[in-house]
């Protein structure tokens, strides 16, 4: 009875525990609201929507009122033998005019440019969101990886003490040798270290999970036991690489990036083209008091037209700009295809990593299958004397690093898929949500 309640105690506390923890996609949140990087790349995006404002500043008039308001006091000397005469006068003036350009084609150039700037840094953008998604979920695996791992040290090194107990009772009695002692003692002290470097290893994990959630994460949802992964849809690589030579989002900047040079060149070029403006001014100009001239009273202007500019030599400066932006246009057409080859790569490696992972989780599962059995029959043969303890031993170790070589591979499969999405620029929030769906 005892031992019923207790046991369903532990359940209890151990359900709890479960239904406290953070899943991924809860620490995706808590991403997206304290990431720095995430925060910088939001910055980024939202300065950038002003370049459209800007381009289209150049196309619209300038409204500009001025004046001024002066007191004079001026005195006149005469040349015959008279007093000085002084006078006082005061000026107030005012004007308001209005630009509005006509033909410039550099400033038509500079508005297109502001429209592409806005769609560079949307898709920089993109990308650091896409980016957040797979630095939030490697460095959540990594934990559950180095949790894992000092989990299996921990249930290792308890075999391991139930062996060397074993080997113990056995040397009194005088069934075995004392070198199945030392064997035995050896392999836990080797497990003890071993259990110290993984403690160190899980902080750093978790740290680096703290640096982008900017807080202490606690207790992380784990794989479901035995889940199942999936291959990508489609299956086949060529559809993932073409998709990444055209949808990946670094690329769709780079594209864009080629276009932004294009203008570029055609502004530099405008410094030969003439430009047309239209001119409208209205004013009014006040002068009262005395002056030398007995000049006062009030004259309104207005005045309507247009000006126009024709460049003709400029020292050399407008050809050197031409040339720069044509050999910086050249840079950014192979920045583009370094980047499409680099988005290729990445979607080749990544759909490489989600098969052979497939694979490997396959054949790791029957792994620990065969290293259960092999543990079982060695320890039941230690028992009857046809297996010495280093065989049981080689047994566990061989069953633990099984167990935790297949969790390592379920999670790379996981992040590989990640990436493979990321690389083909289709990596969305709802991926972490079926992610999501395969922790407890």
């Amino acid at each position: 009875m005892r031992n019923s309640v207790v046991a369903t105690l532990l359940a209890g506390i151990f359900l709890s525990a479960n239904a406290n923890s953070a899943d991924l996609l809860q620490i995706y949140k808590d991403a997206l609201a304290n990431d720095a990087q995430y925060a910088s790349a939001r910055a980024s995006q939202v300065a950038g929507q002003e370049k459209f404002v800007q381009g289209r500043a150049g196309l619209l008039p300038n409204v500009n009122l001025g004046g001024s308001d002066t007191r004079s006091n001026n005195t006149a000397q005469a040349d015959v033998p008279v007093p000085d005469q002084s006078y006082k006068s005061t000026t107030n003036t005012w004007s308001l005019s209005l630009t509005q350009p006509l033909f410039r084609w550099a400033n038509w150039q500079q508005y297109e440019q502001g429209k592409l700037s806005v769609m560079v840094t949307d898709a920089q953008f993109a990308q650091a969101r896409q980016d957040l998604i797979v630095r939030v979920a490697q460095a959540y695996f990594d934990v559950l990886a180095a949790q894992d791992t000092l989990e299996t040290l921990r249930a290792q090194k308890v075999a391991i003490s139930e062996q060397l107990a074993s080997a113990k009772r056995n040397f009194e009695v005088g069934t075995s040798t004392i070198t199945d002692t030392h064997e035995a003692q050896a392999r836990y002290d080797l497990a003890t270290a071993q259990e110290f470097a993984a403690q160190s290893d899980l902080q750093v994990k978790r740290s680096a999970l703290q640096q982008i959630i900017g807080k202490e994460a606690g207790d992380l949802a784990s794989l479901k036991t035995g889940v199942k992964l999936n291959m990508p849809q489609p299956a086949t690589v060529n559809e993932w690489v073409t998709s990444a030579e055209k949808q990946n989002f670094n690329v769709v900047a780079s594209e864009v990036g080629v276009e932004l040079a294009k203008r570029t060149i055609e502004i530099n070029r405008a410094g030969h083209y003439p430009t047309l403006d239209l001119l409208a001014s209205t004013g009014r100009s006040s002068i009262g008091g005395a002056s030398i001239n007995n000049q006062t009273g009030v004259a309104k202007v207005t005045s309507v037209g247009v000006q126009w500019n024709i460049p003709i030599f400029s020292g050399f400066a407008v050809d050197s700009r031409v040339k720069e932006a044509v050999a910086l246009a050249e840079k950014a057409r192979n920045d583009l295809e370094a980047n499409r080859r680099n988005a290729a790569l990445s979607a080749r490696q990544a759909f490489t990593g989600v098969t052979s992972g497939l694979a490997q989780v396959k054949a790791y599962e029957a792994a620990e299958i065969s290293s259960q059995s092999a543990l079982d029959s060695n320890k039941l043969g230690y028992q009857v004397g046809v297996r010495i303890n280093i065989d049981v031993l080689n047994a566990q170790q061989q069953l633990y690093t099984t167990r935790q070589t297949l969790a390592k591979a379920r999670y790379d499969t996981i992040m590989n898929g990640l990436r493979l999405k990321s690389a083909a620029g289709s990596l969305k929030d709802d991926d972490l949500n079926e992610i999501n769906a395969l922790l407890q």
